[in-house]
């Protein structure tokens, strides 16, 4: 147990955390369009899984990192287009419908998992660390936050992007209105569906780089079920956050240094059941969503806008 509290240790786990938050927030800054829009899509883990399965499959054959993120957001894109036509033009009950998309996209990057790469789990050169000169040689603190891969380094550069989009332009601005007030905004000359479309999809290819992460910019390489329900954690997150992004980037953090803390105290031979320790990320979710209030919720969040004939 003195093993977990040096300083070396516990940097670690900081570093390990910086780096397994990373597909949180590409996964939750998508969600978070969506459902300030008016929108939810639960169909994010399968994105997901699809985004891994296609940035792993095109750097395999191409050897081209940025062709696999392109490969991944191209898949994000056109099942964010899939989800947008169910849950927006023909208006269908965005749960049903979002989870039915999960279970394709699991199901279709397995199957082609086992069709392209018959079942064979390889690997391929990932993203490779970026030491931040200066920062990146203080001790233990260099290691921790300033040497880590160009994913990384993006995924945290989101949460200021996503602060100015949403609270400081005016696309923002209309995105907001519509999830809080779809009529209203219709009666401004602000196309409801076009900004539901635009976030769904926007979310989308947020959600299929965050699982091109796993793939080629963590773990490097592909595994039926990979991601692991981490598009469900990052809906969550949504909700943790109160629907403001800086409040995801608290969120992503907290349940990724969770995860690092059970995966270190294995690793040190801790004397803990290893399926309680994999459960520490679920049961915190279960645990702070029980208390987080809604109270900043979109009004609007998954009710189908019927525009008025009058």
């Amino acid at each position: 147990m003195d093993n977990l509290f040096n300083p070396e240790t516990i940097f670690g786990i900081i570093g390990m955390a910086v780096t397994l938050a990373m597909p949180y927030l590409y996964a939750a800054i998508g969600e978070l369009f969506d459902q300030t829009a008016g929108c939810y899509n639960l169909g994010t883990e399968g994105i997901m899984m699809m985004g891994a399965f296609s940035a792993f499959y095109v750097v395999y054959e191409t050897g081209n990192l940025g062709f696999g993120v392109l490969a991944a957001a191209i898949v994000g894109l056109l099942m964010g287009l899939i989800m947008a036509v169910i849950s927006v033009t023909f208006k269908a009950e965005q749960g049903i419908s979002g989870i039915g998309l999960t279970m394709f996209g699991v199901g279709l990057s397995s199957l082609l998992f086992k069709t392209l790469l018959n079942g064979t789990v390889l690997s391929v050169k990932g993203f490779k660390s970026i030491r931040i000169p200066i920062l990146g040689d203080i001790p233990y603190i260099g290691d921790a936050f300033f040497n880590h891969n160009i994913m990384v380094y993006v995924a945290y550069l989101l949460i200021p992007i996503a602060s100015i989009i949403l609270y400081k332009t005016t696309l923002g601005l209309k995105i907001r209105a519509v999830g809080q007030n779809p009529q209203a905004a219709d009666t401004l000359g602000v196309s409801v569906n076009k900004i539901r479309y635009l976030c769904v999809c926007g979310g989308a290819i947020l959600a299929g780089i965050a699982g091109a992460t796993f793939s080629i910019a963590n773990i490097n390489m592909f595994q039926e079920k990979m991601t692991n329900g981490t598009g469900y954690i990052a809906v969550a997150l949504v909700y943790f956050s109160g629907w403001k992004p800086w409040r995801v980037l608290l969120g992503a953090l907290l349940f990724s240094f969770v995860n690092a803390l059970q995966l270190r105290m294995q690793v040190l031979g801790i004397n803990i059941p290893s399926d309680i320790a994999m459960m520490m990320p679920y049961l915190l979710t279960i645990v702070t969503l029980i208390f987080v209030k809604s109270r900043d919720k979109p009004a609007a969040l998954a009710v189908p806008y019927e525009r008025s004939e009058n």
